[in-house]
């Protein structure tokens, strides 16, 4: 479309929701195409937020990502109008006071997030409006990659095979912003992003080295495309600078899946060996997605029904288990290590979350819930489809996931990717004493050095919790076999 052509209707508000940033964005760019004057607005929608906890680093990173998004918005010309309501009564009030004639949205499909924004389109119908839904946060959604008999994958590798055979420039081509901020309207309904306090949360530090919005985004983006050949061999690591650390930005949208996607498959392409293990996480960001889309079961349910049959622990001793899991008390170094970086930071390493989640399932046989549950209000970068998607491939519950009897040793996983304990010893401080060999296990290989040291014995032993796990399972596997 000519810049200065006619456009389709006058008035056009974007909702930005799971996309805080203000360039290479669907909606915008299609809005701004769209209409003669466009604004912008954010809700933070108390459906959500009434039910966090009142210190919460999420809110406060999307309060420093709108921040910066008002900043780059009045730079194009425009200004972000920021609510606190209710999404579902508040964007329909807001488009009747406009006086827009359509609302642009990327898509969301968490199940809740769908139920919302039919209620909204029922709510902009009353006056004539309509929601107009763009696809952003994935490369393929949805039944964009299927079988060849038109069925959705719940396998990785042949979904990853498809979706390489399918991606082309077309796909991972960015939606220009600038060229068309022309339209972008300046309102005075836009007074500022509120502070923490104005919307009920506490003070809460987030990580510095996140940044913050789009800006941050930009940083760690350039700091990582410096070390990506490095990736596959670095990843690994807890204690050494291997991961991106985007997975916050990619969840709350500060930066551009596509970018991200044509960065690393042009290096693949390039023949950089990193870039492409990168690429392949960022496609299991994809498969998980449409697996929630074609099985929205998977929220509360198992992947595979017959995992469901399980009888988890329960009861008062469970309960003390789960609770020590949470806390960094299992006796388990690289366990606490990983639990109490969660709760110090909001952030988990990605080995680590597959330790702690085999550790709760398997060797404490607690429900993968409770622990899905503990990780999508502690992590930063939750992201429902890919933290259920987690668990269940550590409990072998989910699609593609680790056969049952595959039991993460925790003593090995230490060993093998924190060898000298540098991560150990940053989380756990009481255990900096103990040498590289010891600090795996040191109820066996340091109890002398452990005595008046304030660090638990293990809660489970774990080739007893092993045979057990195998029994549990057991009822999986008859009903396999039935």
């Amino acid at each position: 479309m000519n810049p200065n052509s006619p456009r389709s209707i006058d008035r056009a508000l974007v909702w930005f929701r799971r996309d805080l940033r203000a360039d290479d964005h669907a909606a915008l760019h299609h809005a701004l195409r769209s209409a003669n004057q466009v604004f912008c607005a954010f809700i933070l929608d108390r459906d959500i937020l009434d039910a966090l906890p009142r210190a919460d680093r999420r809110v406060a990173f999307i309060l420093d990502a709108l921040r910066v998004l008002d900043e780059d918005l009045r730079r194009l010309g425009g200004a972000l109008i920021v609510r606190h309501a209710a999404a579902v009564d508040e964007v329909p009030r807001l488009a009747a006071e406009l006086g827009v004639q359509a609302v642009f949205v990327n898509h969301d499909d968490e199940p809740q997030a769908l139920a919302r924004d039919a209620r909204v389109a029922e709510g902009l119908q009353a006056f004539g409006a309509e929601l107009r839904t763009f696809k952003d946060h994935v490369i393929f959604e949805r039944s964009e990659v299927l079988t060849a008999t038109g069925t959705p994958y719940g396998v990785f590798t042949p979904y990853k095979n498809a979706w390489l055979r399918k991606v082309n420039e077309f796909y991972l081509r960015a939606y220009p912003i600038e060229r068309h901020a022309r339209a972008l309207a300046p309102t005075p309904l836009a007074t500022g992003v509120p502070a923490l306090s104005d919307i009920g949360f506490e003070p809460v530090t987030v990580s510095p080295h996140l940044g913050q919005g789009s800006r941050g985004a930009e940083t760690l983006l350039e700091d990582f495309l410096g070390r990506i050949d490095a990736y596959d061999r670095q990843r690994d690591f807890p204690a050494v600078k291997g991961p991106s650390y985007l997975s916050v930005h990619l969840r709350f949208g500060t930066v551009s899946i596509r970018r991200l996607a044509r960065l690393a498959y042009a290096r693949m392409q390039g023949g950089d060996h990193g870039a492409e293990i990168w690429l392949s996480e960022l496609i299991w960001r994809d498969f998980y997605h449409q697996v929630m889309h074609h099985h929205p079961r998977v929220v509360a349910n198992a992947f595979r029904p017959e995992y469901d049959a399980i009888t988890w622990e329960s009861g008062p001793d469970a309960d003390a288990l789960f609770a020590a899991w949470c806390e960094g008390r299992t006796g388990f170094p690289i366990v606490d290590a990983a639990m109490r970086q969660l709760s110090q930071t909001g952030y988990m390493h990605n080995r680590l979350r597959m330790v702690t989640a085999s550790f709760l399932t398997k060797d404490l046989g607690i429900d993968w819930r409770r622990g899905e549950a503990w990780f999508a209000q502690q992590l930063l970068d939750f992201d429902l489809a890919a933290n259920s998607g987690g668990w269940q491939w550590a409990s072998s519950s989910g699609c593609d996931a680790q056969p049952y009897f595959r039991i993460f040793n925790p003593v090995s996983q230490s060993e093998k990717f924190d060898a000298e304990g540098r991560f150990i010893r940053r989380y756990c401080p009481e255990l900096a004493g103990l040498d590289a060999k010891a600090i795996h296990a040191p109820w066996e290989r340091a109890p002398l050095a452990m005595q008046g040291v304030d660090y638990p014995r293990p809660v489970v032993d774990h080739a007893v919790a092993r045979e057990r796990t195998l029994a549990r399972y057991a009822v999986v596997k008859s009903r396999q076999t039935a």
